[in-house]
């Protein structure tokens, strides 16, 4: 028998190529696994950055303290997951391998971000005020931009004040119609509201609410020394006149919503106001979706949804100003009949976070209408045949306010000056001179065929 440990020539076995091959096979899963490990790393880590930088917006708006909440979040998760990849892989120096890896994700992340996300857009300074603009430096804190039209002839007791659309669409000047206001007696205001135009851009863009314009509505009628304004709202400037009535209705004598949005937008599913992009063609969609669709605006939306000032720190207001603009050029003529001349383009800028903030405000404001029915206010509702807002939207506020009156006006869309300028200060002087209209009143609920 042969010595204890040593075994016989019969019995002895050399390792043969089936055992190779197993080995080779389990060392090349190994490997496979742990680059499988390290490309899942590289996902869960990224995954980890983005989730710490959007979740630290909740509780601040500094952009470099989300920056390194990303980044800690980034290397927390993928170094423990890199350390057992390299032990895959079958390297010794696991800690500094996995240490490296992490501060190579985070590098190639934060160099990828600088190029995308934190490298500004375009974001041109405003022009100097053409001649004419003056402001209010409110008791609200708005410093508001403004023109006027001096009033000729026998003056008329109460001024008549334009409120533009948005919110945070400005026009530039005076309204042509507010020239020929201002010849029959009436004192002709048209201003820039809060976060728009030339006027104040908060800091905290949560003040950005429909009780601010309101309020700022109401300190200019102080400093004007009115106790009665005349309102003329286009579009959101017809959905402010409505709030600040229902506010304030011992102070409006007369009131005309023209291509009116929405008196109350809780009573409607989408919000109400109509589409205003529905008539993009193809290639206009295109060129809006490229405006929108960069890693740096995205970021800034999602910022947005979380906390608005973390956005506003993350793009600016000259540059949201800017890309708001740039889409509205796009789209401005969409908003009328198919053929009509193209709209004037001017440099008054519109004010992206005064649009997006108060729009989310007037979501959420009370239903203004149980007060606006007990109003004995004379109100004139004027609607183009091609207006986008939805003809329902219009006719509430006939049904709403006790003494209006809705005029249809053909062959124009939501720009009724811009579409039928004659039409529309003919309507607008009658009224506001207590004369008949020159075209008739529409009654009936159901859109005109």
């Amino acid at each position: 028998m042969p010595a204890l440990g040593i075994p016989s020539a019969g019995t002895t076995r050399t390792p043969g190529r089936p055992l190779n091959m197993i080995l080779m096979v389990r060392t090349l899963l190994r490997r496979c696994a742990g680059g499988v490990l390290l490309s899942v790393a590289v996902v869960a880590a990224v995954t980890a950055g983005a989730a710490g930088f959007f979740a630290t917006a909740a509780a601040t708006a500094w952009i470099p303290l989300l920056c390194a909440a990303g980044l800690v979040a980034l290397a927390a998760v993928a170094y423990p997951l890199a350390w057992p990849a390299f032990a895959l892989l079958g390297l010794r120096r696991r800690r500094r391998a996995a240490t490296t890896f992490a501060a190579g994700v985070a590098v190639a992340v934060g160099g990828l971000a600088t190029v995308t996300v934190f490298r500004p857009g375009p974001h041109p300074a405003a022009p100097a005020p053409p001649a004419g603009v003056r402001f209010w430096n409110l008791p609200t804190g708005s410093r508001i931009a403004y023109v006027h039209a001096t009033a000729t002839g026998a003056p008329r007791p109460a001024p008549v004040i334009f409120l533009h659309g948005g919110p945070g669409t400005p026009g530039e000047g005076m309204p042509a119609a507010g020239t020929t206001l201002a010849a029959d007696g009436f004192e002709v205001y048209a201003y820039d509201q809060l976060g728009a135009g030339r006027s104040t851009r908060l800091d905290d863009v949560t003040g950005y609410t429909v009780a601010r314009q309101v309020a700022d509505l109401d300190a200019i009628r102080v400093t004007l020394g009115a106790d009665k304004l005349i309102l003329i709202g286009q579009s959101w400037g017809g959905s402010l006149a409505a709030q600040y009535l229902a506010a304030h209705p011992q102070h409006v004598a007369r009131a005309v919503f023209t291509s009116p949005g929405p008196i109350w937008p809780g009573a409607y599913t989408d919000g109400g106001g109509g589409d205003p992009w529905a008539r993009l063609t193809a290639e206009q969609r295109e060129r809006r979706d490229d405006l929108f669709s960069s890693p740096r605006v995205i970021v800034a939306s999602i910022l947005q949804a979380i906390n608005p000032n973390a956005a506003h720190a993350l793009v600016g207001d000259d540059e949201a100003d800017a890309l708001l603009h740039a889409a509205a050029l796009l789209g401005k003529d969409t908003a009328n009949c198919p053929g009509a001349p193209p709209a004037k383009v001017h440099d008054n800028h519109q004010g992206y976070y005064g649009n997006q903030l108060t729009v989310e405000d007037f979501a959420h404001v009370p239903d203004p209408r149980p007060a606006l029915r007990q109003l004995q206010v004379p109100a004139l509702v004027m609607r183009g045949e091609c207006d986008f807002v939805p003809w329902a939207q219009t006719y509430e506020y006939r049904r709403t306010f006790q003494q209006a009156t809705l005029v249809y006006l053909p062959h124009t869309g939501h720009n009724l000056e811009g579409g039928q300028p004659d039409a529309y200060v003919a309507l607008l002087r009658a009224f506001l001179r207590d004369e008949p209209l020159p075209l008739p009143a529409y009654t009936s609920a159901d859109p005109p065929s």
